[in-house]
């Protein structure tokens, strides 16, 4: 089989390269994806998550090793595995981060990449439903919605915080990040706006676009320091398909990983692995970020949470049917609704610490997440930017066995104050008023939580992450970049990596619309350099 683009991964960036190179009627397309199609009836619903980000069949299951800052706690990361990838099983949040993130990618060699650069292709996937503006598009295929319905809990929270301190903000992907405000959602009439449902559902049935799906792509195939192709598998059954370009989206854990396995990578890595090197790229797996995430939890009165009602298939039955009839209601509900953005110390430029808060708290069982029975909310901490720095190595040359991933969270002692600063910050807002009316006792840090210390003692027994992991392709210039500022790979023609894992430092915030943003601005360079050819 001979295509022009064969894409690898059919998530957040896969699926809007897939939509754009396709367009062209006389341009061969063919999507690979190693998850089921996005069938689950979950996956669509925007409070689904819980049912939907820890589901066997739908994710790739990957769990870190021992997190030395974490005391020695393994960490999951469950990536999507299905037609969307992350973008289907997300917490539906939009968020691009701030101008700063941009150009500081432009200081470390992604020319191009600035934020007058990167702008009007936020605003070419975006339908916003304020409509067109200078910052915003209303004419794209990702529909972003506000909320709709506020739980009391949230408005209490964003009132308090407001009398905290924190200034009043109604669109953090506005002029100013800065604030406490609604959060706003990639959902459309009530149902998930993943990659998959805005880009690849719409042009399917183009006769130019393949899609493969239950496919795992094994390697890259090469000649020579080209890439001509790839192989792949379904079940026993090995297939190739020949390629003008090969263009690498599996995300931050794939993406190297299939790298490495076809040879591009650190040499002496490759080599203890029997791998033959036809590329020695240090950056391959390196310059791992994440977003750190801990969890402040209260115990409310019962109007504060919407525990007692989901933890109930028999009291969700309303819900479920004012869902089913106007797509309004509870079901519409993302995982959080208000988004909190501010500065650790007064001194900085810009706010480090974002929080995400939500009238719910939730329980893991058996490896799915279910709501807590007693009335409780949740508000979590974000470090925007940290300094703590992991990698993604190769533990086999199989492509089915996990790669080997360590993020280091908290291993840099810059980490700590801020998120200290933001534990202390939340509990300020739940012990203001009029959060504090609903407040009854405060359940995660804990009252024996006091002093510093202890808070970094709790810190490192309970952060998680916040499943936005950048980077290990890391775009520009230098020994450690993997693709230059096209996005192509060093020292390798015919091979571009478009996903999130090109990001030299990760963005202030949720990654989802980032990565889109990736794949929109990397179809246009990419018909570009067809042009010239």
């Amino acid at each position: 089989m001979q295509f022009d683009y064969v894409i690898v991964g059919a998530g957040s960036a896969g699926c809007v390269l897939a939509n754009r190179l396709s367009k062209d009627p006389q341009t061969r397309v063919l999507l690979i994806e190693a998850g089921p199609p996005d069938t689950n009836v979950w996956l669509g619903v925007p409070a689904g998550v819980p049912r939907v980000v820890s589901h066997p069949k739908l994710i790739w299951g990957y769990v870190s090793e021992p997190e030395p800052g974490l005391n020695g706690r393994r960490i999951g990361w469950p990536r999507g595995r299905t037609l969307g990838g992350s973008s289907s099983i997300n917490g539906h949040v939009y968020m691009r981060g701030v101008p700063a993130d941009y150009d500081g990618w432009c200081d470390l060699g992604a020319v191009g990449w600035g934020w007058d650069d990167v702008l009007p292709y936020f605003k070419r996937s975006e339908r916003h439903f304020g409509g067109e503006s200078a910052l915003h598009g209303g004419a794209g295929e990702l529909d972003v919605s506000p909320l709709h319905e506020p739980h009391p809990a949230s408005e209490a929270f964003v009132a308090a915080a407001r009398a905290s301190g924190i200034p009043a903000n109604d669109d953090f992907n506005g002029p100013v990040q800065e604030g406490v405000g609604y959060l706003q959602f990639m959902i459309r009439d009530g149902r998930r706006a993943s990659s998959s449902a805005a880009f690849l559902r719409p042009v399917r049935l183009r006769p130019n676009l393949a899609v493969v799906t239950g496919a795992l792509v094994e390697r890259i195939l090469l000649e020579g320091r080209r890439a001509v192709g790839v192989r792949w598998s379904i079940g026993g059954d090995v297939r190739e398909a020949r390629a003008g370009e090969v263009l690498v989206c599996g995300g931050s854990i794939n993406s190297p990983q299939l790298l490495m396995l076809s040879g591009i990578g650190p040499a002496a890595d490759l080599r203890a692995m029997g791998i033959a090197v036809v590329a020695d790229l240090d950056g391959v797996g390196r310059n791992l970020h994440d977003h750190i995430y801990a969890h402040c939890q209260a115990s409310v009165r019962p109007s504060f949470s919407i525990n007692r009602k989901i933890s109930s298939n028999l009291r969700m039955i309303p819900d479920v049917l004012r869902y089913l009839l106007t797509r309004r209601g509870l079901l519409t509900s993302a995982a959080a609704q208000v988004g909190l953005f501010t500065r650790s110390t007064p001194d900085l430029t810009g706010p480090d610490l974002q929080v995400q808060m939500r009238p719910f708290s939730m329980i893991s069982s058996g490896g799915m997440y279910k709501a807590d029975s007693a009335p409780a909310i949740t508000a979590s901490i974000t470090l925007l930017r940290p300094h703590s720095i992991g990698s993604v190595s190769l533990t086999s040359p199989d492509p089915r066995a996990a790669p080997r991933m360590v993020a280091n969270y908290l291993t840099d002692e810059r980490d700590l104050a801020p998120m200290v600063a933001g534990l202390k910050l939340v509990r300020r807002i739940f012990a203001t008023e009029p959060f504090a009316a609903g407040f009854t006792g405060e359940i995660l840090p804990g009252a024996a939580c006091r002093g510093d210390d202890d808070l970094v003692a709790y810190l490192r027994a309970n952060a998680q992450s916040m499943y936005h992991p950048v980077g290990t392709c890391r775009m520009g210039t230098g020994s450690d970049a993997v693709v230059d500022a096209r996005l192509r790979v060093h020292g390798i023609e015919g091979l571009r990596v478009v996903d999130a894992s090109v990001m030299p430092r990760i963005s202030s915030g949720n990654t989802n619309a980032p990565t889109i943003m990736i794949a929109e601005k990397a179809a246009d360079m990419i018909r570009e350099d067809r042009r010239r050819l």
